[in-house]
């Protein structure tokens, strides 16, 4: 099977990023299939290749996927016009691939949204099977967030995710709630399956793993790590609450240290600078290895979003399976689908959403019960490996697609 896979953050494990595309690609070329991998440049990633951009396009094959890289950077410190664009010249750039590429099988994941366009050209004009996964749902999330308001906008943004969901052979929901997004808008429920992120064992939790902490926090400091962007979406400023009232209690052992990068870093540190937050730590992205580091010397991890209900049931955030990889505890701020496994498995804690009191109370209490933490250490670890290891959920993606084209020979042959 020769799959054509469109992912613009494409990343290895040596960005700073999410690398599940790059896990289900190996996978896929494990088991005897060719994958195209087409991407752009991001900031936070690292595709591997290393040769100049030839008309704006660089190709290579790194760890048997064939990749194809448009000179199109992307950063979530770029303004919402000049993301926008990237996106879609990075849309338009792939249907031209969709349309001659050698493949039997076009696969496309979010986000953006529009990486459905060449799945939608590939399916009308090629017949290809199509089949889309979907990381967020849009315009949902942008419109309860507010980011976006426009009304022409979110019609068209709406259109397309309909064009893109009932022009695919079938759909992939990385949460609960993305799946019954997908449903509502009129997918058959036997053509979308629920597979979310996944933990990379090998990389995070590995005892040859060199653990280091930022100077500022020491050894006897209890470590509270956020990985991962800081936007809107996440609502850091959630945490420096927490941390206001942890200096106004003079819990000074109690660090917060924040690894990433986004659009609202910079007005985080001016608000922890001036308000003299040095409980606060904000550090660079780091590669995957570097970062495994860090929180093999954490004690727990940050799982922070934004009060949007929306959130809640519709969102798999990379950092989650991460911090339980490790074997970290995790202290999540919002209600929802990850909130029920962190008290059903007791690997962390669940505090209410804008309760800075209750956020810093929580942490107090494991601060000062180490035993506490180890426990939920060790069941974070234990989820980790028997239900979120991403080679499982990686063969069950390959599984997947197989049988979708299965189905789709088999169709038409019929005809």
């Amino acid at each position: 099977m020769k799959v054509l896979y469109f992912y613009q953050h494409f990343s290895t494990p040596k960005g700073s990023t999410g690398i599940r595309a790059y896990e289900f690609a190996r996978t896929l070329v494990k088991k005897g299939h060719r994958v195209t991998m087409v991407c752009g440049a991001c900031a936070t990633a690292d595709t591997g290749l290393t040769d100049s951009y030839i008309n704006c396009v660089r190709r290579g094959t790194i760890d048997g996927i064939d990749v194809i890289e448009f000179n199109l950077n992307y950063s979530n410190n770029d303004n919402y016009l000049k993301r926008t664009l990237t996106f879609l010249k990075f849309a338009f750039k792939s249907i031209s691939i969709a349309l001659f590429h050698d493949y039997d099988m076009l696969f496309a994941t979010t986000t953006p949204l529009t990486a459905g366009i060449p799945g939608i050209f590939a399916k009308l004009l090629r017949k290809k099977p199509f089949v889309f996964e979907v990381r967020d749902l849009w315009p949902e999330l942008p419109k309860a967030m507010g980011v976006i308001t426009n009304p022409i906008i979110l019609s068209l943004l709406s259109w397309l995710e309909w064009c893109s969901y009932h022009s695919a052979d079938a759909c992939i929901g990385l949460a609960p709630g993305i799946v019954e997004g997908i449903i509502k808008r009129g997918v058959s429920p036997g053509n979308v399956v629920l597979l979310p992120n996944g933990c990379d064992l090998s990389i995070f939790g590995n005892s040859k793993t060199n653990g280091w902490r930022p100077e500022s926090v020491h050894s006897d400091d209890f470590m509270a790590v956020f990985t991962g962007a800081h936007g809107v979406a996440n609502g850091l400023n959630a945490v420096l609450d927490a941390a206001k009232v942890l200096t106004n209690d003079n819990r000074t052992n109690i660090k917060f240290v924040f690894i990433g990068e986004g659009s609202l870093k910079g007005e985080l540190k001016k608000r922890a600078a001036k308000e003299g937050l040095s409980n606060c730590i904000f550090l660079d992205a780091v590669p995957k290895d570097k970062l495994a580091g860090l929180l093999s010397e954490a004690d727990i991890g940050l799982m922070i979003l934004a009060n949007v209900p929306a959130f809640y049931y519709g969102t798999s955030p990379n950092k989650f399976f991460d911090y339980i990889a490790a074997g970290l505890p995790v202290l999540n701020n919002y209600p929802g689908w990850l909130a029920d496994i962190i008290e059903k498995f007791r690997c962390g804690l669940a505090v209410p959403p804008d309760d800075p009191r209750a956020f810093a109370d929580a942490l107090v209490s494991v601060a000062d019960n180490p035993e506490i933490i180890d426990e939920m250490g060790r069941n974070a670890r234990k989820l980790a490996s028997e239900q979120f290891n991403r080679l499982d959920i990686a063969d069950k993606f390959v599984t997947f697609l197989e049988s979708v084209l299965a189905k789709h020979r088999e169709k038409y042959h019929e005809r």
